[in-house]
């Protein structure tokens, strides 16, 4: 048996990009881990670890040989292998000499179609060392880097150039080249608190020694704490306590390997700026944290997290209050120059601005947000006098001085200049909340007519980008169609707006300049590009949910996703029922009888052919129940109508015990056939359960 030894790989490079570290850390380990599980070489845990100028990864327990295995290969049948004497034909002998043996070292093997020559051997297991510097770099290969760099005279491609590279594999160097760098067990520690090469002994002391002699620390999860708690503590001896999201802690973690949290501050005068204002350009621009008081109000206050440890923190602390200090006197000056003129003075601009070629300018897409906006009110029987005044003003932050140097305020922006116009609270509010949500988990917009207009604009950008035929492509995605997509999902559905979707859809490519694209293709693939969304984003909100069971509801295509949501709840309820599964086979038996028949959809049941008691008893049952669910179905009541067609348990499973559906008789045959589509339309007033598969 192959002994086990830890495995350490570590890539040096220049700093890497903060916001892409953790996930390229991540799927290192990954690709790494499924590379050695392809290549037949038993391991432990595999442990990741990043810093701005690493990527590593650490084996606990790596086997030192591959597994051996059988190997099997099938020649040719028998009877083709030797002739009526017995002798070997041509074929045999190529077999055998393809295999390396002789024609009587190969076996037999009886199957179901015949005999078949085989020659089964054992592969030998290469050692680990052998195999390692290939899967590395076949692991580094995959990493999703969206732009490869090269440099010096090296073909290599990676994210930023690589300058070392440890390999062991327990106290031993795994010799070879990863990234053009010869391996060794030479690491590199901080740029400033350690000099030279600092020689790693072994896998298990990899952290250990580059804390110690390196002053790194290169667990990325135990170097996020040390930021979060120290920019707590620094923030509570400030007098609050930090302004933060998870993204900021990740990023600055992703920017130091020595954390030491400093507070400075800055003017208080510049607290009188819009709030997103001053935390936007702390957060944005200089990853500092801000600090707030009990109530949420901002202090005069930050906390920056510095990559060393200095002998005059002071001087840092200044060098850091005297950078924030333009940029929030930048903020200000923008602040006050923007509101001398108005949001609606600056309609006519939009003009002159490019939206995107072929679909206009800004003022365009204002229009058309505008009309598919109305559209949706209508639909809702909302009052739009407030949503259209606030579709037409919702893009001119863009074009002012604040949002061109801090774009992440857009909307934002556009709130406080309205509000400062004296705009109706309606109007700066939905402009406030026209983006949202930006980003996976992302509040929605709270007020109604927020809630419109930031669909209207999804829809708008959705039904464009795919009329000039740059819809998404594999992982690229340069439009966010797929998050635009999402948040219709979203707010459609979490904010309980009932609307028919198709028919938005059908106003939103109505509305866009004209292309050669076929407008009822246009909106069947955007149904279906927003259904794939709705997919992932019912399934990863209820784990419990099948998708059988989707796809059951799927099936019928609902207008509304809101619709779509009651009908999901109400077949989860039903699959749970005692009669589900019996219901559900019957359907599969029914829809297959009925597409061998052609689907026939101009039958009518006719009473006087019924003749066997079973299928009188069926029609019966089938005419009651229609009574009962025909209001159920008009509330969109579809547990209740479920909750009643499981009644008919018992007369379907009668129905297919005595009833000959194919019967010789055109006349009866055809009249089952039509008591069958009416059972069948029946469920399908709700879903397809035909595609569930219920134990």
């Amino acid at each position: 048996m192959s002994r086990l030894k830890p495995f350490l790989v570590e890539i040096g490079t220049e700093e890497l990009p903060p916001k892409a570290l953790r996930t390229l850390m991540d799927a290192f380990g990954e690709r790494l881990a499924a590379a050695l599980d392809d290549a037949r070489l038993d391991h432990g845990k595999v442990e990741v670890f990043a810093s701005p100028r690493r990527l590593a990864v650490l084996v606990r327990d790596l086997a030192e040989h591959q597994a051996d295995r059988k190997a099997e290969q099938k020649g040719p049948p028998v009877d083709i292998a030797f002739d009526d004497q017995g002798n070997a034909t041509p074929a045999a002998l190529a077999f055998a000499k393809k295999c390396g043996v002789d024609i009587a070292e190969l076996d037999r093997q009886e199957t179901e179609k015949g005999a078949w020559l085989v020659h089964e051997s054992i592969e030998q297991g290469q050692p680990a060392s052998t195999l390692l510097p290939g899967l590395v770099n076949d692991a580094l290969r995959a990493l999703p880097i969206p732009r490869r760099m090269r440099w010096g005279s090296h073909d290599v491609e990676f994210v930023r150039p690589v300058h070392w590279v440890v390999m062991l594999h327990g106290d031993d160097v795994v010799e070879g080249d990863v990234m053009g760098i010869a391996a060794g067990r030479e690491s590199r520690g901080h740029r400033f608190h350690s000099i030279g090469p600092i020689a790693i002994a072994s896998p298990d002391t990899y952290l250990a020694t580059l804390e110690k002699d390196g002053h790194v620390i290169a667990d990325f999860a135990r170097r996020r704490k040390l930021v979060r708690d120290g920019v707590e503590t620094a923030a509570k001896a400030a007098g609050g306590q930090a302004v933060s999201d998870k993204a900021l802690y990740d990023e600055v973690a992703a920017l130091v390997e020595w954390p030491v949290p400093i507070v400075g501050s800055f003017d208080e005068s510049f607290l009188e700026l819009p709030r997103e204002t001053v935390t936007s350009t702390l957060t944005g621009h200089q990853r500092y944290f801000p600090v707030a008081d009990d109530r949420g109000a901002l202090l005069a206050r930050f906390v920056t997290v510095a990559n060393l440890e200095s002998k005059d923190p002071d001087t840092v602390r200044d060098g850091n209050e005297r950078v924030i200090r333009p940029r929030l006197a930048d903020a200000a000056f923008f602040w006050n120059s923007d509101r001398q003129r108005s949001l609606e003075s600056r309609q006519e601009t939009l003009r002159e601005v490019v939206y995107q070629r072929g679909l206009g300018s800004l003022f365009d897409k204002s229009e058309r947000v505008a009309a598919i906006a109305k559209a949706i009110a209508t639909a809702l029987g909302q009052e739009d006098k407030h949503l259209l005044r606030a579709a037409r003003l919702a893009k001119c932050d863009l074009i002012t001085g604040m949002v061109g140097e801090f774009p992440d305020l857009q909307g934002t922006m556009g709130r406080y200049y309205a509000a400062s116009d004296g705009e109706a609270d309606e109007v700066s509010v939905a402009i406030g909340e026209q983006y949202l949500p930006r980003f996976a988990g992302d509040t929605l917009p709270a007020s109604p007519d927020g809630r419109v207009l930031a669909v209207a604009d999804k829809l708008d950008t959705l039904a464009g980008v795919f009329s000039i035929g740059k819809k998404p492509s594999g992982n690229r995605d340069p439009f966010g169609l797929r998050r635009a997509a999402l948040g219709v999902v979203r707010i459609l559905v979490e904010c309980g707006l009932d609307v028919d979707l198709k028919a938005m859809l059908a106003v939103a490519v109505s509305v866009q300049p004209k292309s050669k694209a076929d407008p009822q293709q246009l909106i069947d693939d955007l149904y279906a590009f927003i259904g794939d969304r709705l997919r992932r984003y019912f399934l990863d909100r209820d784990a419990g949910l099948s998708v059988e069971t989707f796809a059951a509801v799927e099936a019928r295509e609902p207008s509304s996703l809101l619709d779509f949501d009651r009908r999901l709840a109400a077949v989860q309820t039903f699959a749970r029922l005692e009669q589900a599964e019996s219901l559900a086979a019957a359907n599969k038996r029914i829809a297959n009888i009925l597409r061998k028949a052609g689907e026939p959809s101009d039958l009518k049941v006719r009473k006087k052919l019924l003749k066997e008691d079973a299928e009188k008893n069926l029609f019966d049952a089938l005419g009651h129940v229609q009574e009962k669910i025909e209001p159920l179905l008009n509330v969109q009541n579809y547990a209740a109508v479920l909750n009643e067609l499981a009644a008919l348990r018992e007369p379907v499973d009668r129905f297919f015990d005595d009833v000959m559906v194919m019967a010789d008789d055109d006349a009866v045959r055809n009249n089952r056939l039509a008591l069958l589509g009416e059972l069948r339309s029946l469920f399908l007033n709700v879903a397809d359960i035909s595609r569930l598969s219920i134990r």
